[in-house]
């Protein structure tokens, strides 16, 4: 299929509730020393997350880990790509437990960039990271948000091994729209296996997954792709709006209104998710402590 990047005649101006403050105030400006001090990159950042200014200030963010570099190109995303040459930092295991101490942090979302230069695409390396977390600080959950590890049931052991609270893997769009959305080497069969995966293997695990709308995709298409994933048994998922973070990433077709992002929400719980977040700026990570205080809510009924 053709792929169409930034088409100046067809621009569609965002609507007002896309509208989003620059990054502002001390606790913002705080952590983001902090990060940097510590050699931590975050997803925020590279990805030009539009909720950066609120997550920050409340003293909330997503680690990114094994660099900053992807190995992978996916249409969509602005975190760079290149080839990082098997380099890993070995001090983020420690600094990532830091952070949490550092921000009294009680859930927080580890991620990365995929990393199909190493032989176990990081697997251990995130491993690693899950484990010190948990041991200095077990009263705090760890959601992950992971590669695929190319479907390598060994190393996606290694990760399921290490306990997170949370297993995240993003579909991120429809079957029809997989490719040229995502670099060639993800999948969406591939990351369906995957969360099987791991629901199959590690039940007592909650697992999740995001889908984009704003690509083209059709109504029935989502239907479709939210019966795939409760058929992989996956327990919470999220819809955001796809914005276009240059001329170089694909255009948005279309804005979803916040009243079609209830409809999605609808949709999903229809279908028995246990949790969904819904809504035109929702991100995989954003608020991802929400599903924490659901769990917590329930278990006090």
């Amino acid at each position: 299929m053709a792929v169409t990047y930034f088409d100046k005649e067809n621009y569609i101006r965002k609507p007002e509730w896309l509208k989003v403050n620059l990054p502002t105030g001390d606790n913002f400006k705080d952590l983001r020393d902090n990060m940097r001090q510590k050699g931590l990159a975050t997803v925020c950042e590279e990805a030009k997350c539009p909720n950066i200014s609120e997550c920050w200030s409340s003293r909330t963010a997503t680690v990114m880990i094994l660099g900053d570099t992807c190995t992978r190109a996916c249409k969509f995303c602005h975190v760079k790509t290149g080839n990082p040459k098997g380099f890993i930092n070995h001090t983020e295991i420690e600094n990532t437990s830091q952070m949490v101490a550092m921000m009294s942090l009680r859930y927080i979302v580890i991620t990365s960039v995929d990393r199909d230069d190493l032989e176990d695409h990081g697997a251990g390396h995130f491993a690693a990271v899950i484990r010190r977390v948990n041991t200095d600080h077990p009263e705090t959950k760890v959601e992950v948000l992971i590669p695929d590890f190319a479907g390598d049931e060994v190393r996606m052991r290694v990760l399921g091994d290490s306990n997170p609270f949370v297993i995240a893997q993003n579909i991120e769009t429809v079957r029809r729209l997989t490719h040229p959305v995502r670099d060639i080497r993800a999948g969406y069969d591939k990351t369906m296996s995957c969360l099987k995966f791991y629901k199959d293997n590690y039940p007592h695990i909650q697992t999740k997954t995001s889908i984009m709308v704003g690509l083209g995709e059709e109504w029935a298409e989502i239907q479709e792709t939210l019966e795939d994933a409760r058929a992989a048994g996956v327990d919470i998922v999220t819809f955001g709006q796809y914005l276009q973070p240059s001329k170089r990433h694909l255009d948005v077709k279309r804005y979803y209104t916040p009243e079609e992002f209830d409809e999605l929400k609808r949709m999903a719980l229809k279908l028995g998710f246990k949790f969904v977040a819904s809504g035109p700026l929702v991100r995989s990570s954003y608020k991802a402590g929400d599903f924490l205080d659901y769990v917590e809510s329930t278990q006090s009924k």
